[in-house]
Parts: C-alpha cells; structure tokens; sequence
C-alpha cells in the first residue's frame, strides 16, 4: 500500500475477528516500529507481545478504555536504564510514541486493524499493567496497542484543518 493511503486508512480500530496475527505479522510490525527515530538514537523501548488469552483478558481489564478483544496485544514501555541522563530523560514518551505510531501504520499495511490504548502518565493504568506482566521498576509502559484481524472497516479520512497552520515566514 503507498504510504498516502496506509496514512489515510490508519484508523482505531475497536473490534476484531478471532483470527490470530501470525508470528510473521508480529515480526513485520517490530521491525516497523523499531524503525522509528529516537533521540541520540537511545531506543529506550521495550515490546511485550501477550497472546496467552489470561494476560490479554487481565490486560483488558487493566483501564476503562482497554477493553478491546484483540488476538494480539502489543505493550510499548520506556525502559528508564536506556533512557537519555537527567533533563534529557523524557525524550523516551516521544521516542516510545513514534514506535508505537509506526506500529499503528504497519498494522493497516498488512491489513490489520489496530488501537492504540493510553497507559501512560495515567499512574494506575501503568501500574496495573506493570503489575500483570511482572515490569521491573525501571520499565515504564507507555501504552498497549490492540491489534487484530478488523471485524470492521472504519471509512479513510482526511483530518486536514488549515487553521490549525500557523506559517511563520
């Protein structure tokens, strides 16, 4: 798919078929998302991939907007260790969120439908979900995507707005 459509098409998606993601989609979409930029080139993440249907379901019930049934859950965490010294420390929220949005857009190009599912700074979502798989301290999840075969098709769109453009010439 060219990049202008995967753009478009990239949608959450909330409801998803039993299919399972293969093995080789989830390897397609680490790539991808370790592909992203990250400052000093740090690439202070660390991926959690949960298919056993006891984690997905602890996981679900992790948040309020975390409910999704996907087949696959997919947890973007900052991993504080490999994290840039003193004020340079928070670029992991930006560095974890262009992996994660590289997920995102992977998963429409190969067909999968995908929603990205807010952890953090919400500090009980991060230590629930912290708590189910077992995180080390020094691991800080940022968020989950719910990612699966669609049950549904939301249409492209185009949220263009020009007055949110301010040119500085």
């Amino acid at each position: 798919m060219e990049l202008k459509a995967v753009m478009m098409k990239r949608r959450s998606v909330r409801r998803f078929t039993e299919e399972p993601v293969s093995r080789e989609q989830t390897e397609t979409l680490l790539h991808h998302a370790m592909s992203g930029p990250s400052a000093c080139n740090a690439r202070p993440w660390e991926f959690f991939i949960v298919t056993r249907p006891e984690t997905l379901e602890a996981l679900r019930d992790a948040g309020r907007y975390t409910k999704h049934k996907a087949p696959l859950m997919i947890v973007v965490a900052g991993n504080m260790k490999k994290a840039l010294p003193m004020q340079l420390r928070d670029f992991w929220i930006q560095d974890c969120s262009a992996a994660m949005e590289n997920l995102l857009l992977s998963a429409v190009d190969l067909g999968l439908g995908a929603c990205w599912e807010g952890l953090y700074p919400m500090k009980r979502m991060v230590e629930r979900v912290s708590k189910i798989l077992n995180l080390e301290e020094h691991i800080i999840p940022l968020g989950m995507a719910a990612i699966g075969h669609p049950a549904e098709d939301p249409e492209p769109r185009d949220q263009y707005d020009p007055k949110r453009i301010h040119w500085v010439e």
